[in-house]
């Protein structure tokens, strides 16, 4: 007499089993299509020259997915200065999403920029770093600080309570993702001044302290031949390191 040596899955095995092969293809269509999204922001017309010309060092498609911007989206984009990110975080999270784009003091290019391609869902604001939250806006589902840390550093702000702050803007599983120029390890806050750069370890360490958790880094802007010795600013046209950061509120 023959055993057949195969045993029968039961049906629920066979449905989870089934299940779990349609993740994949799914993820993929998802990926796809954020992808799509982000190009279309990338080429919009609103955008200016300046913007597409420093695409090579700033790489806009892997910042929009390391922030895991969609539609639909509330941000907050911290000292917005001209308004490049804050233009194409607007852009991204068009249909139904907002920005609101924070300055310490009123920006002209930021309003020479709007005034050339009006842009409804880009908002401007003028806040202090100790409160950089617009009132009656939040809560966000993202905030970004975009290579000015080290800059809120040198202004003396006290980032502690900054960041409280930032952490009871968001909604429960938002994120802040900061992006900086790396310093070299060990060196804390040492070289925010003179170098405009900033120890990762000790963003890390900071922000942390107000109740985030870190939920990713990316080294999309690593930049391994930098001795990061010089600023930013006299690289003579080389790209500098810099690290991406992203923490989430539980």
């Amino acid at each position: 007499m023959m055993h057949n040596s195969h045993k029968r899955l039961p049906a629920c095995a066979v449905f989870v089993l089934a299940c779990a092969g349609a993740v994949v293809p799914f993820a993929r269509a998802a990926d796809t299509d954020a992808a799509s999204r982000y190009q279309a922001a990338i080429a919009s017309p609103a955008r200016t020259d300046a913007d597409r010309a420093a695409d090579g060092k700033r790489k806009p498609a892997e910042f929009l997915a390391f922030a895991q911007v969609r539609p639909g989206m509330k941000v907050l984009d911290l000292v917005a200065a001209g308004g490049a990110t804050s233009e194409l975080l607007a852009l991204a999270v068009a249909p139904g999403g907002e920005v609101w784009a924070h300055n310490p003091k009123a920006s002209d290019s930021l309003g020479q920029r709007l005034a050339q391609h009006p842009q409804a869902n880009l908002h401007p604001f003028v806040a202090s770093f100790d409160d950089p939250v617009p009132k009656d806006a939040g809560p966000f589902d993202l905030i970004t600080l975009v290579m000015n840390y080290h800059d809120i550093v040198n202004a003396g702000t006290d980032r502690e309570a900054m960041n409280r702050r930032l952490f009871a803007a968001l909604k429960p599983g938002g994120r802040f993702v900061v992006i900086d120029n790396a310093a070299r390890e060990g060196s804390g806050l040492g070289a925010t001044k003179t170098l405009h750069r900033i120890d990762r370890a000790a963003v890390i360490a900071e922000v942390i302290k107000a109740g985030f958790v870190l939920d990713g880094s990316s080294d999309y802007l690593h930049v391994a031949d930098d001795p990061r010795d010089q600023p930013f600013f006299k690289m003579d046209g080389r790209p500098d390191d810099k690290f991406a950061l992203r923490f989430v509120k539980k």
